[in-house]
């Protein structure tokens, strides 16, 4: 098979990641050459190898979907910094793509965005919302500081300390305070609460 042809079936796939099984079966190929082939296609940038067998097409992926795609079928959204930084609670733009993710926590580097997954315990996995029409799942502003300081908690030397911070009109400081309650842990339950509480009373 040509690679023009190969490419251009791949493409009409629309799909922003392709697993090399799923090209194999598109181009009707043995997975050992559906690998090849995207081998061959990511030298000239068209698609980029994110994690064993997954590949992502540069024309079209938004790198805030990396994460889902990197710990599927566990599921993730957008927290921490990046979730921060989206809803403009800090200035400074993060270098890495941080998510809350119930996979277990990893880092990646792509050659699209460097990846930090944290996992989180499932009865705190919430508090995020799709945005934008590619269907990112973002943390909201309560939840993405919440997650910070869920997490300070245990990563003390990646998450201790936030670069200044600016709390929204409109934050739901009440509604953050529920959302702790979920937290297992009577220890770090505590900890969250007093530092938040913290925050809060610095910006009144």
């Amino acid at each position: 098979m040509r690679l023009l042809d190969a490419q251009a079936k791949l493409l009409a796939l629309k799909q922003d990641v392709l697993q090399t099984s799923d090209a194999a079966a598109c181009l009707g190929i043995k997975i050992f050459h559906a690998s090849k082939i995207l081998s061959r296609l990511s030298k000239v940038g068209i698609f980029i190898p994110l994690a064993r067998g997954k590949w992502a097409c540069r024309a079209t992926i938004d790198p805030l979907l990396l994460p889902e795609h990197l710990t599927a079928p566990s599921l993730s959204y957008i927290s921490f910094q990046s979730a921060l930084y989206y809803h403009g609670m800090i200035s400074q733009i993060p270098n890495t793509i941080y998510a809350a993710s119930l996979a277990r926590t990893r880092q990646y580097k792509t050659p699209i965005a460097s990846i930090s997954i944290h996992h989180i315990q499932p009865s705190f996995f919430f508090g995020f919302e799709t945005v934008s029409k590619s269907g990112i799942r973002m943390a909201t502003p309560e939840k993405a500081l919440l997650d910070v300081l869920y997490l300070s908690t245990v990563r003390s030397l990646l998450f201790s300390a936030l670069p200044e911070l600016e709390i929204p009109h409109g934050f739901k400081t009440k509604n953050a305070f529920k959302m702790i309650e979920k937290i297992r842990s009577p220890r770090m339950r505590t900890l969250v609460r007093e530092k938040l509480q913290a925050i809060i009373e610095s910006h009144v």
